[in-house]
């Protein structure tokens, strides 16, 4: 395996880990651990106690800029010791993303003349990086507004296939998936992928829909509002779309028995697998508890996903058609 394929692998993999990080501070409430960004509470190395905070070094100003009604007050009852160390370490999992995408490009650029394409996909790749780190910190500052945290995933998302992209067009030979039957399987996968996204803003938005009824009904235990979520269109459309999910994913099962080729097998029982998870977890949430690990899950699961799909979208369309020479063609 080549080095720049090498660096793109582990660009993904740093990301991949990150949404995992990412879902564990969704879940624990530890977004605004760290009130301020890029420092945590004025400054490079956390704070463990209220006591160690310097406040000279907080622009509370600033904060009230970005969220009016914020005090020194309230901000020292909402320190969280476990909440500040969750919210710094995810940003120091955040620093091999942009350290392996940077060397990535970098290669990439470097060997443009053997990969005359890949140097495009890795300064997207760099850009997608850059711009969800300012995005994390509007974030911060925004008090985890509605509707920024979903398009805080939602590139999250894009910069996963991006990646995928890479890596699969960086090595010795475009990787190849032989789907029998033709191009039918080739569209059911697209369109269970597409499904798939899809349903994952949406969970996105059930999980900002709760956020604000968690705020709105503070000390009261969720059993008691919980009908108010469930009653909301986007969670009504969530829970029965993820039906369609399943048929979509029994489809794809169908349609792509036999498939050969790079990873073939592997992306396709991921694929499969992670949607029979997804609705496990789905139902585990709904029905049972909305346990932290079943949440980590369920956000973790569906970046698996979109990297295991993208690979098997990627391959197969590059692959010739089914019955013909399997010869690798160089990028």
């Amino acid at each position: 395996m080549p080095l720049l394929q090498k660096t793109a692998l582990a660009a993904l993999f740093a990301t991949l880990l990150l949404i995992f990080v990412g879902a564990i501070v969704r879940v624990s409430g530890a977004g605004l651990g760290c009130p301020d960004w890029p420092r945590c509470w004025g400054a490079l190395w956390p704070p463990s106690s209220l006591e160690e905070v310097d406040w000279e070094r907080l622009d509370i100003e600033k904060f009230q800029r970005k969220r009016p009604g914020i005090s020194k007050e309230s901000l020292a009852a909402e320190f969280n010791p476990r909440h500040v160390w969750t919210e710094y370490l995810n940003r120091l999992t955040a620093l091999p993303v942009g350290l392996f995408s940077f060397a990535t490009l970098i290669l990439a650029i470097v060997g443009r003349r053997r990969h005359p394409r890949v140097w495009r996909g890795a300064l997207s790749a760099m850009v997608l990086v850059l711009a969800n780190a300012v995005l994390g910190a509007i974030v911060v500052s925004s008090g985890l507004r509605p509707g920024v945290i979903t398009l805080h995933m939602a590139l999250a998302v894009v910069l996963v296939v991006v990646q995928v992209w890479v890596v699969s067009r960086s090595g010795v030979g475009l990787p190849q998936i032989r789907l029998p039957g033709g191009r039918r399987g080739w569209w059911i996968a697209a369109t269970l992928f597409g499904a798939v996204v899809l349903e994952g803003v949406m969970g996105s938005q059930v999980r900002e829909e709760t956020d604000l009824l968690m705020r709105s009904h503070e000390g009261i235990p969720r059993a008691e509002w919980a009908g108010e979520l469930e009653a909301t269109l986007v969670y009504l459309v969530h829970r029965s779309f993820s039906w369609v999910v399943l048929v979509l994913g029994a489809a794809f099962f169908w349609a792509t028995r036999g498939a050969r080729g790079d990873l073939a097998r592997l992306t396709r029982t991921a694929m499969v697998g992670i949607v029979i998870a997804q609705m496990v977890l789905g139902v585990t949430m709904a029905h049972v508890s909305v346990a932290p690990v079943v949440q980590v899950l369920h956000i973790g699961l569906s970046a698996i996903f979109v990297a295991a799909g993208s690979w098997f979208l990627l391959a197969s369309r590059a692959s010739p058609a089914d019955g013909a020479s399997p010869q690798r063609r160089s990028n």
